[in-house]
């Protein structure tokens, strides 16, 4: 069950560099993230796949030299679009157009509205909504990840400037928000593999309104 998956994993401290995640295992997660919901179904965010030995390291130098991500299989890099342009937007819309093999009026309008008023406000707004985005997809590859047997920890911590001009990210709109390392647990030298998961009782965690 998944639940269960959930409740085996955890955010892995040390990863055992000698085990590789199967190429299927790793197709799967990258489907799942993009299978995500994201908001008008904009998708603002890209994800980077690392497997570069001397990129990773690049990025382990930027992240206060988290072992994960050198010593994991492949590192995710998600990455918001630094803003919203009407480029960006049309395209898009065009594209479910293309796919769906008809233009909707309803929808139509709709990229008017969006045309209107995301492109003119603040480029640091849209950012921060475009991160949010990207986050959903996060919690979807962690998920995608534990059903898989996959070790996966997310990490905020990495000076994002840094990372941005190792992947040259400035140069494709794009932002970077989380890192994620997959890989297999080596359980001697993890400290927290064998502590329990601490999780908030469900009733101080979720309130019902009826």
């Amino acid at each position: 069950m998944l639940i269960d998956q959930l409740k085996w994993r955890y955010a892995t401290k040390k990863m055992d560099p000698s085990k590789k995640v199967a190429e299927d295992k790793i197709a799967a997660i990258l489907e799942a993230i993009r299978l995500t919901p994201t908001s008008s179904g904009l998708q603002p965010y890209e994800v980077i796949l690392v497997t570069n030995p001397e990129v990773r390291a690049q990025i382990q130098a930027a992240a206060w030299n988290q072992a994960q991500i050198t010593e994991g299989s492949h590192v995710l890099v998600f990455a918001a679009w630094d803003n919203y342009t009407a480029d960006r937007i049309n395209h898009m819309f065009d594209l479910t157009n293309e796919i769906r093999g008809f233009k909707n009026d309803g929808w139509e309008n709709y990229r008017n509205m969006l045309l209107a008023t995301y492109p003119q406000r603040d480029a640091e707004a849209n950012y921060q909504h475009a991160a949010r985005q990207a986050y959903i997809g996060v919690g979807v590859a962690m998920v995608a990840a534990a059903e898989a047997e996959v070790d996966a920890t997310p990490m905020e911590g990495f000076d994002p400037t840094a990372v941005d001009k190792i992947l040259g990210l400035a140069e494709r709109g794009l932002r970077s928000v989380v890192i994620i390392p997959l890989g297999y647990r080596q359980e001697e030298g993890d400290w927290l593999v064998n502590l329990t998961k601490v999780r908030r009782p469900t009733a101080d965690f979720v309130t019902e309104v009826r």
